[in-house]
């Protein structure tokens, strides 16, 4: 039997690991790994046509999947394309395993042709960034990395030059056992006895939820009904934590409805659920507060904390839950309740104003068929942008649905390779890229990765031949719009003529048609709608500490009509509200 090199003993625990793909662009010191994928049936090699892509990709596997994810770059250049797909999996705690393959090792350090040092460059959006500079540091290096992407949820950076990875691996290698999933974490029992006592003190709790809130859904619903309390969310807990979900009061933050920002105000005890909500003018500073979370880093530095609590929110609920006294008051839930059907009818009503006839199409209108006609357990990636605006407000979430997107990094052109990570583990799954025109062409190269492999995504193209985004921000401003006119082509066309099914809607009568066509299409689709770029206006809170930087704009960006299916839910809840 052959002696194995350093690249396919790589490879081998890439695979022990469970990676089923990796993600790249091949490149002459990526060679031995990609000739290693090659010869190896039980992991795949993904050619995308930018590295960014295959970043964006591995993170979006991982944050399906919740398993271990990985891409490479070849030397210089290749890997440094990585870098904003791999900020982005950081920041979304994904865990990712990047290969960045290196220049000839004897020429480090010597000005050689495309020479960076990868494992100086990738420290900041990494865990782990170590360079392999003999054959006798695999496998252990390697395991290492691993470990720390899984163990602390993010990125890992390995660099191998490509020389090395060519070279015989070591004789008798150890073959360590890989940690490969997360153990939970129960909080100390101080910190759960004075959270009982500070829930039991409150006359008025209010629980806001983000993405920690993962698998805790139950938990979240069995105490709000225990402690009669209104359950708020942030964008990135609006998956995991809206449906369902009969003590909702809707979204905080910049993109901000219904009730959200009444109930953290108005309560005597606010209790952060695996949130790290990331704009504190949206947050109180004369209530109590608790902060429970499984990143002990977190803790404390968005909000003043009265009790930081280290731990799953799953794990610290079940603890909580039979110790909490039940409250009798159900007085501030349903003032809440109340507020945020009355918030939410008061916004519908230009929602329902022609806007069914109204030509170009309202982008909102767009985003309410659209999550009439997707599949109950559709996977969206959603663009950075308006497109936030409209997956926050109408794709409405059901336990089974997944809701993803650049929402801590703030990528522009992260949806259509997100949807590529997405449609890899399961082609029977509907994908569906929410993209805007502007991020759909920064990275259009990869809508023929879709062609290539015969991807079912399905892109639907909020078209307004702008970056009204950005757009907005300058006018927010008191600045001119300058420099965020696109001028676009026919996408369908284009989408036709890379072998796609493709199709562009101009008329609002056409719309749902088209997406039904396009979603029983086999193969990748893209529904080109051109939509109007004006149809926005003003939110009813801002204070002026909300009003810098990006926040100045973002919340202004609050539509002037329709939030979905949110108003049915809201009215639902209010039907429960008992009556003087």
């Amino acid at each position: 039997m052959a002696k194995q090199n350093v690249a396919e003993q790589f490879v081998d625990i890439l695979v022990r690991a469970g990676v089923r793909r990796l993600y790249g662009v091949v490149g002459d010191s990526l060679n031995p790994v990609v000739d290693a994928v090659r010869r190896k049936a039980s992991i795949d090699w993904i050619h995308v046509r930018h590295e960014e892509t295959a970043a964006f990709a591995a993170g979006a596997e991982a944050q399906i999947t919740g398993n271990l994810a990985a891409c490479a770059g070849s030397c210089g250049p290749g890997n440094l394309h990585l870098i904003n797909g791999l900020y982005d999996a950081h920041r979304s705690m994904a865990p990712v395993l990047a290969l960045a393959s290196h220049i000839p090792s004897s020429e480090i350090g010597l000005g050689y042709f495309q020479e960076t040092h990868p494992d100086r460059l990738f420290q900041e959006c990494s865990h782990y960034s170590e360079l392999i500079s003999s054959p006798k540091q695999m496998p252990r290096l390697l395991q290492t990395a691993i470990q720390h992407a899984v163990g602390q949820r993010g990125v890992s950076v390995v660099s191998l030059p490509g020389d090395i990875a060519a070279e015989p691996a070591p004789e008798k290698a150890a073959e360590s056992a890989l940690v490969t999933s997360r153990p939970t974490v129960r909080p100390g029992d101080a910190e759960i006895d004075r959270l009982v006592e500070m829930i039991d003190g409150a006359g008025k709790v209010t629980l806001f939820c983000g993405s920690g809130t993962a698998g805790a859904h139950a938990e979240v619903m069995e105490f709000a009904e225990k402690i009669k309390s209104p359950v708020g969310h942030a964008l990135r807990g609006k998956e995991f934590i809206q449906y369902d979900n009969r003590f909702d009061v809707g979204m905080s933050g910049l993109l901000g409805y219904g009730a959200a920002y009444e109930a953290t105000h108005e309560c005597d005890l606010l209790i952060l659920l695996g949130t790290d909500f990331p704009y504190n003018a949206f947050l109180p500073d004369d209530v109590q507060i608790a902060q429970v979370d499984v990143r002990p880093e977190v803790l404390g530095r968005r909000s003043r904390l009265d009790l930081a609590v280290w731990g799953d929110v799953r794990e610290t609920l079940r603890c909580l839950i039979p110790r909490v006294r039940e409250k009798t008051s159900r007085r501030f839930l349903d003032r809440m309740l109340k507020k945020h059907a009355d918030a939410l009818e008061g916004v519908v009503k230009a929602y329902t104003r022609k806007v069914d006839r109204h030509i170009p199409i309202h982008p909102e209108y767009v985003a309410a068929v659209l999550d009439e006609v997707a599949a109950d357990d559709a996977v969206f990636t959603v663009d950075t942008g308006m497109c936030n605006v409209w997956a926050a407000r109408y794709i409405s979430p059901n336990g089974r649905r997944r809701i993803i997107g650049s929402f801590s990094h703030g990528s522009m052109a992260n949806a259509l390779p997100m949807a590529i990570g997405a449609q890899f583990t399961d082609r029977r799954r509907q994908v569906v890229s929410m993209s805007g025109d502007g991020g759909f062409t920064m990275l259009m190269g990869d809508f023929l990765t879709l062609v290539q492999y015969d991807l079912p995504v399905k892109v639907v193209l909020f078209n307004n031949s702008s970056l009204s985004m950005v757009e907005l921000e300058m006018l927010v401003a008191g600045l001119p719009s300058y420099g965020t006119a696109n001028t676009n082509p026919d996408f369908a066309a284009v989408a036709r003529a890379c072998g796609a099914h493709g199709v562009r809607v101009e008329k609002p009568k056409q719309l749902a048609g088209a997406l039904r066509d396009a979603f029983r299409h086999k193969g990748p689709a893209l529904v080109d709608i051109v939509t109007d770029p004006n149809a926005l206006s003003i939110p009813p809170k801002i204070s002026a500490e909300m009003v810098t930087g990006f926040a100045l704009s973002a919340s202004k960006i609050v539509l002037d009509g329709g939030v979905g299916r949110m108003l049915q839910m809201a009215r639902s809840n209010l039907r429960n509200v008992p009556r003087p």
